[in-house]
């Protein structure tokens, strides 16, 4: 196989199976070549994928090594689309009554769903990270985007139990947005016990959702390794009940009166500049 031809083929490969380690041998019968060629190309695809902020290639050495794709956004790249994000989120026709935001449409965009997931992605792609857990809301697309990038499977905690999914386990927690009672539940088979993992959303204001998966995925041991939100809400009324977090965006200074919002970036940001 030409240098052209394997340059496409490995650079598919990793860009479908990010962060899966593969042992050189795997390249070498598929593009029908020598390590030493194969080294050569990973070398020129490590160079390209950092030149465009896309991410690079970890490689180890010793009778297990191999090379895997780690999917880090740059930084000017982040920061690039959570402007962009910011700028839509501000138009004030996207107001809802409570100092909500209308994000259906954007939440519907593959395009603008997968960036997010590429964003957090990079937040993420250094930890130990099993499964992705999100609630049946408008939260999944997100969860399925960033899992992508992850290469890990998704798990939805539902509101009432589905006989199709065996028996299950069920906690009660308080809305912090509604301060409603609401359910939560989580089939047994869905989560191995003492998986890693990362809770991804689309909204949250007080917390209570995110704390009520937190507490449900207690009952599996499970360890919470990131949490992941697109938009917080900047109430001084609400307490807020999740201090670990990270937030894209962060609505303020909602004002029904004179139809007026104010979107700032979220804590991503920070954690940007503080590691600048």
């Amino acid at each position: 196989m030409k240098r052209s031809n394997r340059l496409v083929v490995l650079t598919d490969f990793f860009l479908e199976n990010p962060r899966k380690h593969i042992q050189l041998p795997y390249f070498v019968r598929l593009c029908d070549t020598t390590k030493s060629s194969i080294s050569e190309d990973l070398d020129i695809i490590h160079a390209v994928f950092q030149s465009q902020g896309m991410g690079y290639l970890q490689r180890s050495t010793g009778a297990g090594g191999g090379v895997k794709y780690i999917p880090e956004y740059s930084q000017e790249n982040n920061m690039q689309f959570i402007e962009e994000l910011r700028k839509k989120l501000e138009d004030p026709s996207r107001i809802l009554p409570g100092g909500y935001l209308y994000m259906s449409d954007l939440l519907g965009d593959p395009q603008t769903v997968r960036e997010i997931g590429r964003v957090f992605a990079s937040k993420f792609s250094k930890m130990d990270i099993d499964v992705i857990v999100t609630v049946a809301t408008k939260g999944i697309p997100l969860a399925y985007a960033v899992a992508s990038f992850l290469n890990v499977p998704v798990v939805i905690a539902r509101r009432d139990p589905k006989v199709t999914e065996g028996s299950s386990v069920s906690i009660n927690y308080v809305s912090g947005s509604s301060r409603k009672i609401q359910t939560m539940v989580l089939p047994k088979r869905s989560l191995e016990e003492g998986a890693n993992v990362c809770i991804i959303d689309d909204f949250m204001k007080a917390g209570g959702t995110i704390t009520g998966m937190i507490n449900l995925l207690s009952e599996f041991d499970a360890h919470v390794q990131a949490i992941g939100v697109l938009a917080e809400a900047d109430d001084e009324e609400e307490e807020r009940i999740v201090d670990h977090y990270t937030s894209l965006v962060k609505i303020s200074n909602v004002d029904m009166r004179h139809h007026t919002i104010e979107i700032q970036a979220g804590n991503f940001v920070e954690d940007l500049t503080n590691f600048e």
